[in-house]
């Protein structure tokens, strides 16, 4: 089955306002930059967005942010966007921050068809307000439910026409498990092949789980430097 779209702008046309979407990546690192700057320019509005964070003021997510078109951040790291921190501060944002093992497995949880997971992370603490703890064998775990996600977006390096995808070494991270978790998954692509190219050992993510494939192109790449403050 060809899954194959023309760019960024089809693959995303039915995103619509107040939806709910996983978008991959880690830091600047495999982030699915060309549907972002579709939606950007789509204007759509209200969204929910589950990321492990939220990018930079001028990059990634950050660049939604900027045009207030996120509702709810769902993320575990958030200390680089200086408008996300305003929007939190003042209120026109809703946070919800979660333990980054736990970020993954409840989309883990989504792909696999589970609807919740039993975790120790976060026992004794503020991210176990309001949530059902149960004990086994002596010990407390904390029930977190799987995600719910109209869309997952994500990037990969290769992918072949049918949805089969290779990640490139860290920027593997969140887009494996979010592409097994959206309702409808869609995948950008720095290099599009014809089923067979691809070697089947070395598939991260199988064709069955991904609706939508397109070929980027220029992307950018950033790199994230440490900087410490001069004394």
């Amino acid at each position: 089955m060809n899954k194959v779209v023309k760019d960024a702008d089809e693959a995303i046309h039915d995103i619509a306002d107040g939806m709910t979407l996983m978008i991959g990546g880690f830091g600047m690192c495999g982030l699915p930059e060309k549907c972002i700057a579709a939606l950007v320019k789509k204007g759509v509005k209200e969204l929910t967005c589950i990321s492990n964070n939220a990018g930079l003021d001028d990059f990634g997510i950050g660049l939604m942010l900027n045009q207030r078109q996120v509702k709810k951040m769902i993320s575990s790291y958030v200390g680089e966007n200086v408008e996300f921190e305003r929007q939190l501060l003042s209120g026109e944002l809703e946070v919800e921050l979660i333990p980054q093992g736990t970020l993954a497995t409840r989309c883990m949880a989504a792909g696999y068809g589970m609807p919740a997971i039993f975790t120790p992370a976060g026992i004794g603490t503020e991210v176990a307000i309001g949530k059902e703890v149960r004990n086994f064998n002596g010990k407390d775990y904390l029930m977190e439910m799987a995600f719910d996600a109209d869309f997952a977006i994500v990037k990969a390096w290769k992918g072949d026409t049918m949805g089969n995808l290779i990640f490139n070494a860290t920027a593997r991270n969140f887009n494996a498990v979010m592409a097994m978790a959206g309702k409808v998954t869609i995948a950008e692509v720095e290099e599009l092949v014809q089923p067979g190219e691809l070697d089947p050992n070395f598939i991260h993510v199988p064709g069955i789980y991904v609706h939508r494939i397109f070929q980027g192109e220029n992307y950018e790449k950033r790199i994230e430097n440490r900087t410490v403050t001069k004394r």
